[in-house]
């Protein structure tokens, strides 16, 4: 099974960055995990966050926030909407469906009309 986080909205911000001070390398990067396996695809209600600094290559953790981008953050996680959780079977799996009900339909009708 493989997990990722899908990117889905990414927003700049006009803050200064803790670590170099430059005012315009801030993004908050909002991600919801997708899971796959070979029977189904799935994407979950499971939300992550990032902060990142463009200029210094930084990653910014909610330590290091000052109150004016915890307040931006906020805003921006009020305002954004999560795709629709979703569930996909896979071709695989209607495969190994059809081929079981198939064998249980055969097992029963030979055993039935056996006599």
């Amino acid at each position: 099974m493989s997990e990722k986080f899908l990117t889905i909205k990414e927003v700049p911000l006009n803050n200064n960055c803790p670590e170099c001070f430059n005012k315009e390398g801030l993004q908050l990067t909002f991600k919801q995990l997708f899971k796959e396996t070979a029977f189904y695809k799935s994407l979950t209600q499971e939300v992550a966050h990032e902060i990142t600094c463009k200029k210094c290559e930084t990653a910014i953790y909610p330590v290091q926030w000052t109150d004016d981008i915890e307040r931006v953050f906020d805003y921006q996680k009020k305002a954004f909407e999560p795709k629709k959780q979703s569930f996909k079977l896979k071709k695989l799996f209607w495969i190994l469906f059809v081929a079981l009900d198939l064998i249980i339909i055969g097992l029963i009708a030979f055993f039935f009309f056996k006599n």
